[in-house]
C-alpha cells in the first residue's frame, strides 16, 4: 500500500500550509458536526436543539483544530525528513 511504503517519502507530511490546515479543519468539522447533530438528536429528540448544538460547536471546534494543527506543524517529533 502506498501510504505505508517506507521507501516513498513523498507521502509523508513535511509541513503544511495554512490553506491546507484550514481546508482540513473545514472538512473535518463538517463531518464532526454532522455526527454531533445526529447524537444530539438521539439524546434530545428535538432536531432544532440538535442543529443549534451543531451550529455552535462547528465554529468553536474548527477554531481549536486549526490552531492545534498549526502548533503541531512546529513539532518535529514523528515527522520524516
Amino acid at each position: 500500500m502506498v501510504l505505508f511504503n517506507s521507501h516513498n517519502n513523498d507521502h509523508y507530511k513535511k509541513g503544511e500550509t495554512k490553506r491546507r490546515s484550514m481546508v482540513k479543519a473545514i472538512t473535518w468539522r463538517t463531518l464532526g458536526t454532522l455526527d454531533t447533530i445526529t447524537i444530539s438528536y438521539f439524546l434530545t429528540g428535538h432536531i432544532q436543539t440538535a442543529i443549534s448544538i451543531g451550529g455552535i460547536e462547528i465554529f468553536t471546534k474548527m477554531f481549536l483544530y486549526f490552531f492545534h494543527e498549526r502548533i503541531w506543524n512546529y513539532i518535529n517529533w514523528g515527522k520524516r525528513e
